[in-house]
């Protein structure tokens, strides 16, 4: 009989389920300390992912039920939830530029580089497969509060500054989306992924308030600069976030050396860079921005357009981009898509090409029908 487990991985869920007593079947528990208490049920068909069991609980398992215990490591091997910026950035302190060090995201990274990028150790592999395999299960439980076509993600250069005229255009895209309700997603990095997050942490507030922000963050235009952190910081202690606003970022360990941006609400932060790429482009039913970018996002508008083309994930999505001068002359791909649409190489392309934001935002609208 084929089992659909219900994923458990709160300490207030578990406690409700045991005071029901009796069989307990088809649960997967994630992460979770386990009172004495629980002896008194009986679980069937359950999956036990990283949790701590007495050998008294073993005794309560009937059949089909499967421990996973963490494994060693300096990272989670299970997790429950998506990263927030403060785990990532857990011993950071703005005050003391050194304590980036210590952070739990660059301990990982640290991990990851010493392992390598492609481990030799079958127990160094299998902890990284099960941690992303967590992040996808968390990040999916999370997109499932947002409507099919309510996902956008924003794509483009990671070396975007804070003080040019496209990144506040990307930040009020982002911020209009995000207050209507639609959900955006990125790589998580710095550039025109930390615009998207910056326009989605201010939802709520004035646009004027995004000027302030701006010139707040000029001291540090990109994340090479010293105070590109705790710039970023003293911005989110100013301007608090709206419960209600969220958006994901979706970086990688293996573009570690570039910091992940603490305006994301959300963080589902992969070691398989394959699996975050692909992902990135699946989840973004409702469309895909693309602001002036280099190789990296040039790879995703070609995989975005054969994904549409053959309607992997299901119908074709806007395919905005922004920047009319860069993107039809001096990275002339929307022409060229245009033209290739045009004599069929390519089918149910949906282009759109503008410097407005609002004509932008309105196509996204459009979309959600």
């Amino acid at each position: 009989m084929k089992t659909v487990h219900q994923q458990v991985d709160s300490v207030a869920e578990l406690l409700s389920l045991l005071r029901q007593g009796g069989v307990l079947r088809g649960y997967a528990f994630c992460g979770l300390d386990f009172p004495d208490e629980a002896v008194e049920c009986r679980f069937e068909r359950c999956l036990f992912m990283g949790c701590r069991l007495s050998p008294f609980h073993h005794f309560a398992m009937g059949e089909e039920c499967y421990v996973f215990p963490s494994l060693p490591k300096p990272y989670h091997t299970f997790l429950a939830h998506l990263y927030t910026p403060e785990e990532l950035y857990d011993r950071y302190d703005p005050a003391s530029p050194e304590s980036f060090d210590e952070c739990y995201d660059t301990r990982v990274y640290r991990h990851y580089i010493s392992t390598g990028k492609e481990p030799d150790s079958v127990g160094e592999h299998l902890a990284r497969s099960m941690h992303d395999h967590s992040v996808s299960v968390a990040l999916h439980d999370m997109l499932d509060r947002y409507p099919e076509r309510g996902v956008v993600a924003v794509m483009g250069g990671h070396s975007l500054a804070r003080t040019d005229a496209t990144y506040r255009s990307v930040a009020l895209i982002s911020k209009r989306l995000t207050e209507a309700g639609l959900l955006v997603c990125t790589g998580g990095g710095p550039g025109a992924m930390e615009a998207a997050h910056l326009g989605a942490w201010l939802a709520g507030r004035a646009d004027s308030v995004v000027d302030e922000a701006l010139e707040a963050l000029s001291v540090a235009p990109t994340y090479k600069d010293s105070a590109w952190l705790s710039s970023a910081w003293a911005v989110r202690e100013r301007w608090p976030r709206g419960e209600e606003w969220s958006s994901v970022g979706i970086p990688t360990w293996f573009y570690g050396h570039e910091p992940a941006t603490p305006f994301a609400s959300h963080v589902a932060k992969y070691f398989d860079n394959s699996i975050r790429e692909d992902g990135l482009l699946a989840i973004a039913k409702g469309g895909v921005i693309y602001s002036p970018g280099s190789a990296g996002t040039m790879q995703e508008i070609f995989q975005d357009a054969a994904q549409n083309h053959y309607a992997t994930f299901g119908p074709s999505a806007p395919m905005v981009f922004l920047g009319t001068d860069y993107w039809s002359r001096e990275v002339p791909i929307y022409p060229l898509l245009a033209d290739l649409l045009s004599r069929g190489k390519y089918k149910d392309l949906r282009l759109t090409l503008s410097d407005s934001p609002d004509e932008i935002v309105a196509t996204f609208l459009a979309n959600l029908g």
